[in-house]
């Protein structure tokens, strides 16, 4: 339960995205941040997932070219063509 005292009567609020507590009959100022909302459509998370997945993705490719000589091949071609747009300022 992390850093909430067990036991303890709680009040909880949400502001905005954020979710606190705070022991009942203490100072709101003394709330602690319990959580936050997922929003399946936050721009943010989707860009961190897709990130993710493009790297689990590309680790696997990779890992997969070493048994893989036309895998390999096609990577080679990948990244000079990545060092060519990169040289030419089409990044």
């Amino acid at each position: 339960m992390g850093t909430l005292t067990p036991g303890a009567t709680y009040i909880y609020e949400r502001v905005g995205g954020t979710v606190y507590a705070r022991e009942f009959g203490t100072d709101p100022k003394d709330r602690k941040v319990i959580g936050y909302d997922y929003d399946p459509k936050n721009k943010y998370l989707q860009s961190f997932a897709d990130q993710y997945f493009l790297e689990t993705e590309w680790r696997e490719i990779i890992k997969e070219a070493r048994h893989n000589s036309t895998l390999q091949e096609a990577i080679n071609r990948v990244k000079i063509l990545y060092h060519l747009s990169k040289d030419n300022g089409q990044e």
